[in-house]
This record gives C-alpha cells, structure tokens and sequence, in this order.
C-alpha cells in the first residue's frame, strides 16, 4: 500500500486520504477499517482525518445506511502515532492535534448510524471513537485503557466523555492510573454496549449496524442531538495549550525514547514507558 501513487493526498470519493485506512462497500454499509499493523493500528494526522471524512462521506452518500468501524489483527485503535512516522505524509501528531482533524465530533453528530466493532486494543483516541459510535461491540479479548496522563497531555476531552459515560468513580481510576478494563468490565461499567466472542465479532457488530439503520432518519437527529447535548462542552482552550505545554513534549519524548517521564518522583521508580 504503501507504494499507492494517492500516499498523503486528500480524501475523495472512497480514498480516504492515507493507505492505512481502508473504505468498502457492503451493500447499503460501509467499513472503515484500521490498518496499519507494522505500527499497530497508531493513528497518525491523516489516519484521523480520513476517519472524520468517512463519517462525512457516508452521511452524503445515499446508497450508503451506515458506517461500521473496525481494526485490523489484535489492535483496534491504540490512539495516536507517538514514534514521528510521517509515512503518509502530514508530519508529526503532537504538533498537529490541536487542528480540527479529529473525528470525534463527527461521531457525535453523524446523521447515520456509526457502530464500532472492537477486534482487539482500545485506548487513547480509539477509545474516545469506541464511546461516541451510536453502537460498540467489543471482542471478549478487546482491552480498554486511557493512557493520555502518562504521556503528560491533559486530555479535558476525556474528563468530560468518560465520567458520562461510566460515572466519576470510574472515570477518576482510569484517567489518573491508566489501568487496562477489560472487555467484562467495559460492558458492565458502560464503555461499551455489547460483548461478543472473538470469531463472532463482526456478525455481532454487523447485526448492531443493520437494527440501527432501520430507525427512522429524522427522529433519529432528533435523539442524538440530545445525546450530544449531554456529553457537553470540553475545555478546549486548555487542551490545546496543554498540548503546546512542556509536560506532552516531555511525554511525547519519553515514548520515543521508551523511558519513563522525568515527572516520575526518584522515590516511585518505573523502568520502560508507562
């Protein structure tokens, strides 16, 4: 793929911009689907991008009911590229982030239904998709984790998100630990709506979409605009200055470098990156 004449330009018609991603059509339903395996599905600028303009290029479409969302071998979506490969040619995440590049407002708002089926690792801005798609399904061997603390990016996104989504007790362990759910946990706590086995997990997600495209379109706006009032507002100011501050740069160097961040107190020490 790499060797696609398109690496690196926009996005139009069913390229989505970036060879990592991948868009077909299934009748009435579209897959998005993550594949970038050498780096483990991390999603780089145009990787996010393409996943906003797919949302966008299913809701014109109108021989296309719905989008569903999925990764490729064990990994969903692990969140953004951290390691600076440019290879489908946007230059480096950090510096690009604060940008309106991200497709989280597209999920929120998506005039057609969006289901995620998570086939493995969910953390960081995966998570954030897996949350906001109209459906989730997860792999009984997906993993949950929001890592954005540990790389020293105050992620006011998430502290507004996930306390809706699961409750502040909950929202306050994952966010300050950084600690992995599982797939039993996430459906119990809430992080996702549906479990299914590993090899069942498409039909599973599949039969979600189907059901979900069978509701009525205008009274369907009508219930998510209210979904997307009660996930509110986030700090974006704050967000983006924290992403320009120097504790992501110290984050964002120390995953490079896979060493722990120096904010790690002498006496608490870690050895690799968190």
């Amino acid at each position: 793929m790499l060797d696609d004449p398109r690496t690196g330009t926009p996005p139009q018609g069913d390229w989505l911009g970036t060879p990592f991603l991948r868009f077909e059509r299934h009748g009435p339903l579209a897959h998005c689907i993550v594949d970038r395996p050498k780096k483990r599905n991390a999603m780089t600028p145009s990787m996010y991008f393409g996943v906003r303009y797919a949302i966008n290029h299913v809701d014109a479409d109108a021989e296309l009911a719905g989008m569903l969302l999925t990764g490729t071998g064990d990994v969903f979506i692990p969140g953004g590229d951290l390691g600076g490969d440019n290879s489908d040619g946007w230059g480096d995440l950090p510096g690009l982030l604060f940008m309106d590049l991200v497709p989280f407002d597209a999920f929120r708002q998506s005039a057609k239904p969006v289901v995620s089926a998570i086939n493995g690792i969910c953390q960081g801005g995966g998570l954030m998709m897996a949350m906001l798609s109209d459906v989730a399904v997860a792999s009984d061997r997906a993993t949950f984790r929001a890592p954005e603390l540990l790389r020293g990016i105050s992620d006011t996104n998430y502290a507004q998100i996930l306390p809706r989504q699961i409750g502040p007790a909950r929202a306050r362990d994952m966010l300050l630990t950084g600690r992995t759910v599982s797939a039993a946990e996430a459906v119990e706590w809430g992080l996702v709506s549906r479990v299914a086995t590993h090899d069942e997990l498409m039909d599973a997600a599949t039969e979600a979409l189907v059901a979900a495209c069978r509701s009525a379109p205008v009274a369907r706006a009508d219930i998510k605009r209210s979904l997307d009032a009660y996930y509110g507002l986030y700090d974006r100011i704050g967000m983006i200055n924290s992403l320009r501050g120097d504790e992501a740069l110290e984050g964002y160097h120390a995953f490079r470098e896979r060493r722990p961040p120096r904010w790690i107190p002498d006496e608490l020490p870690t050895e690799g990156r968190l």
